[in-house]
């Protein structure tokens, strides 16, 4: 075996080894170890323990200006003479922007995330009235209710509402803005130091330390354009919970970091990074990063989007104190009575950029999703497949695998609509090629699943082996596409090809010729039922720092890593879906799986939490982990069912897919050490409970279907949060360990082992019905139900109408066509609302109003049903799908029940329960028609 060849197989095989192994926390920096975060903390403490301190930033006299709906002056830093711009911008839907950066920087600062992260940047609206009074302060009102003022020394912006600020930038003086300079006019900052003999000399601050060049344990960061970070306080007056800045394996309502009970002694870490079997309970840094953070109290929601996409840190710490009123209410006249409100002040820190931040006035949850999404795009409508079950190991080992897993799927009747392939299925890692030893017809296994509506999904990783006879390799060379060295050269690090370069997808002609790889003739053996998985794409560089990419390489316009590290998946993400779309004469929608994200990956597709444990303390964090995702604007989200790493417990495993079931993205993985675990191998009891619930998930197919449209044009979560539909209930703003799917349906898996009961809280302004006996729920508030392994307690909340398909099928393909059935779910005044939407399920002709929605109302015992937008020809596709049964909950004793509709009257099948339950039979009413009605009496 030739040396090379020899080595290149010892490093994967001890790759594997340590990667197997349980995350190893000194691979990654706290932030006593990335010098411009201790630099800014620092400043922090320092500010606070100093009772003179004032920020040094103030606004420049006679800057001030009004044009072109911007706000616009000069901030000076008082220390360094330092002259930045302000810009602040009202837009609509009560959004508002403040942007910085310098006036005259010797090169300009990255902005060119921008294309990447916003898809509207919303339309500029007039300020309702502007100006500046005697003292320099500015006001801008956006409406009767809504304010801000600027503050100009030291520079303080306020966003009021109702005359009470409730978000605050700089109020403690944090603001820091590291402009750039060169080493040799770098002035160093000196301080005093006492020697031994008592003398003082002038010595270094400690802050001048790893300005110009930082190591962190083997690797050294060249860092060539010196300091250029960026920190700001930002304070959510009046709001003691706030949530968001994924990824983290945390709580749903975040942390303090600096003091205070339960806190975390380091801040939350917005650092895209590979990090194996990572730790429960922790700020430390994930997958993904979205620094967009929301606050809520009772009925009132704002939020922050810090557009950053270097690496960040972010300090939180909650204050309760008596609100006297700031200085700025006083010399406005604003301050109203005292009061004791608990507040949450935050502290953002980034390695670089300029600083960037959009505000939401919302003052709903809803509002606030609304208008994040409107800036970074409404997500991604999937097809009909991709919401379905989906089953994935590393790796289905061949052809016969994949046909005799899929046989089995069949043979135990449990539905399922995607097999997956991980990196063993292509020819030595080399992405878009197939193992022919192991694979030696795709095409034909590709069809054989499409003729069952299923699916395959293959890997395809950012890095490229490097290896001239491999065409991707070789194109991306020629066409010098690779990211680079400082030298010029192509970047090489360590991946699972072994030495492998990574494309730089923030060139246009990367993108173009990554999305041309994608066609049918180019990647070979692919057909339009293989969609894609991009995993690794954080970057994950092996032998790299911090197991990533080196922060100096350079990408198109020279632009460092570092200004883009925690986008970089994301543009990956998006140029793959690019891909899959463009694939076919139709363009239909792509499914993209990325382990990667940053704002904005919602337009692209799916993502899931990663590498993580075959634990029960994996199971509870999966639910505050996707809670926290959805509410930062990526609905389509799940964790691995079943744990990656290691072998779950059949009870364990249960449980999961109970859980699994009631989440947006549903998939079985495992890693290649693990134990097979297809569901029909562990035998009864536990196969059907597992069948049980798969089957629940596809019966609720047009229900999933109906709330990713809603999150497809509002951006609202699919799995939703308690607040976000009880606003006003204060028990709900922190809990996480049950959610909403919609606003119809409530879920409280069971994660704890051994549990044959749980506690479910149940809002008591609703009245509650059990998914599977349709019982009413006796009692409100916190009550203890039965939960025994085989229930998942679900429950269907008043006042809903949810669609159901019952019928059982391989694949959500071949319900298409089915009838549905109508869950009615009275509230208290015996009245329940409900819709029904319906495409082709995998094309873009939705978008050419070529749908279906249909609402669904019932009142005074009288099921009503409305069209309220139908196009002709997508009607006709449907045209025999009815109604074939109601189940009324809550509803009073009925003798007979009438249909009315084109056809005319006619009396139904009716069947009254002891519970309160009322089933209607075959009323063969068509969901194409509009105004048909049925009555009981």
């Amino acid at each position: 075996m030739p040396l090379r060849t020899w080595a290149l197989a010892c490093l994967a095989v001890l790759t594997l080894f340590v990667l197997s192994e349980a995350v190893k926390k000194e691979d990654f920096k706290t932030c006593s170890q990335s010098a411009f975060c201790r630099r800014n903390r620092a400043l922090a403490d320092s500010a606070n323990s100093d009772a003179h301190w004032a920020s040094p930033y103030t606004l420049v006299k006679g800057s001030i200006r009004f044009s072109n709906n911007y706000m616009t002056a000069d901030v000076q830093n008082t220390q360094t003479n330092n002259v930045l711009v302000l810009e602040l911008q009202v837009l609509v839907d009560n959004t508002v922007r403040v942007r910085m950066d310098e006036k005259s920087p010797i090169h300009p600062r990255y902005r060119d995330h921008e294309q990447f992260t916003l898809v509207d940047k919303a339309k500029p609206i007039k300020p309702f009235k502007s100006g500046k009074n005697t003292d320099g302060v500015v006001k801008i009102s956006l409406d009767a209710d809504r304010k801000i003022v600027v503050t100009p020394s030291p520079l303080v912006i306020e966003f009021l509402v109702n005359d009470e600020p409730v978000i605050t930038l700089n109020d403690r003086g944090f603001f820091n803005f590291e402009h750039l300079r060169t080493k040799e006019s770098h002035k160093p900052k000196m301080v005093k130091q006492t020697k031994e003999d008592g003398t003082e000399e002038e010595v270094e601050a400690p802050e001048e330390k790893d300005l110009w060049e930082e190591t962190f344990k083997t690797w050294t960061d060249s860092k060539p354009r010196g300091p250029e970070s960026i920190g700001m306080d930002i304070s959510f007056n009046g709001f003691s919970h706030v949530y968001g800045i994924p990824e983290h394996a945390s709580t749903f309502s975040l942390k303090e970091t600096r003091g205070g009970e339960g806190a975390y002694e380091e801040p939350y870490r917005l650092y895209n990074a590979d990090v194996f079997e990572y730790e429960m309970d922790s700020p430390a840094a994930l997958y993904g990063s979205v620094p967009f953070m929301m606050a809520h109290r009772k009925n009132e929601s704002v939020g922050v989007f810090w557009m950053n996409p270097s690496e960040t840190w972010i300090d939180i710490v909650k204050t309760s104190e008596q609100a006297e009123g700031t200085a700025v209410q006083k010399v406005l006249n604003l301050v109203k009575p005292s009061s004791n409100k608990k507040s949450t002040k935050t502290h953002w820190i980034s390695e670089a950029g300029i600083l960037d931040i959009f505000v939401f006035f919302g003052p709903s949850s809803k509002d606030i999703f609304r208008q994040y999404t409107r800036l970074t795009g409404q997500p991604a409508m999937p097809q009909n497949f991709a919401i379905a079950y989906h089953q994935c190991r590393w790796n289905y080992i061949n052809q016969n695998d994949v046909h005799e897993v899929d046989s089995q799927f069949d043979h135990h009747d449990i539905p399922y609509d995607v097999i997956w392939l991980d990196i063993e299925h292509n020819d030595g890692k080399r992405y878009f090629t197939w193992d022919s030893g192991k694979f030696p017809d795709p095409i034909k296994m590709q069809k054989e699943l499409d003729q069952k509506g299923r699916k395959l999904v293959t890997i395809i990783d950012p890095h490229i082996k490097r290896d001239d006879d491999y065409y991707v390799c070789k194109e991306a060379k020629d066409k010098s596409l690779f990211v680079k060295q400082p030298s010029g050269d192509d970047y090489e690090g360590w991946c699972w090809p072994g030495q492998s370069s990574w494309v730089d997808y923030t060139n246009p002609e990367s993108r173009k010729w990554w999305a041309d790889k994608f066609k049918l003739d180019n990647y070979q053996g692919s057909s339009e039922a293989l969609f894609v998985w991009n995993d690794m794409n954080e970057p994950s560089v092996f032998n790299g720092p911090e197991i990533t990419m080196p922060r100096d390489m350079v990408h198109n316009g020279g632009w460092e890593h570092r200004v883009l590290h925690n986008i970089y998946g994301q543009i990956y993400h998006g140029s793959t879906a690019q891909g899959l779309e463009q694939r076919s004469n139709v363009p239909k929608r792509p499914f993209v799986l990325s382990r990667a994200f940053y704002a904005g990956t919602q337009r692209f597709g799916s993502i899931w939490t990663g590498d993580n444990m075959a634990q029960w303390d994996a199971l509870q964090a999966s639910m505050p982990m996707i809670l926290t995702i959805g509410v930062s604007g990526i609905p389509f989200a799940g964790a691995d069912v079943g744990g990656f790493f290691n072998n779950p417990s059949t009870e364990l495993l249960v449980r999961w897919y109970q859980a699994g079931a009631f989440q947006p993205f549903f998939r079985a993985h495992a890693h290649i050490d693990t134990k097979r675990r297809e569901p029909w191998l562990f035998g009864d009891p536990y196969t059907s409970m597992i069948r049980s619930v798969v089957r629940e998930r596809y019966a609720l197919l047009p229900y999933w279907y109906n709330t990713f449209q809603e999150a497809h044009e509002t951006g609202v979560p699919i799995m939703r949060p308690l607040l976000v539909e009880y606003p006003e209930d204060e028990n709900v703003f922190a809990m996480e360990d049950q959610y909403l799917i919609g606003s119809g349906i409530l879920v409280k898996p069971v994660t704890e082992e051994g549990a044959t009961q749980t506690n479910v809280y149940f809002p008591p302004s609703d009245i509650w019905y059990d998914l599977h006996t349709h019982n009413l729920v006796h009692g409100q508030g916190s009550q203890v139900v039965s939960a025994p392994l085989d229930v998942v307690p679900v429950f269907y909340r008043g006042g809903h109408i949810i669609p159901r398909r019952e019928r059982l099928r391989r694949s959500s393909h071949a319900m298409t066509l089915d009838p549905f059935t109508l869950v009615i779910a009275l509230d208290k005044q015996g009245e329940a609302n409900g819709s029904l939407y319906l495409d082709d399920g995998e094309t873009y002709a939705y978008a050419k109003a070529e749908y279906l929605k249909g609402q669904f109302h019932f009142e005074n015992g009288v099921l009503s049903y409305t069209v309220a937008h139908s196009n002709p020809h997508f009607a006709s596709t449907i045209a025999s799908v009815r109604v074939e049964r109601l189940v009324i909950l809550g509803q009073v004793a009925a003798t007979k029940a009438v249909a009315t509709d084109a056809a005319g009257s006619r009396q139904l099948q009716m069947e009254e329960t002891q519970n309160g339950k009322i089933v209607v039979r075959d009323p063969a009413v068509l969901i194409t028609e509009n105004g048909w009605k049925i009555e009981l009496s």
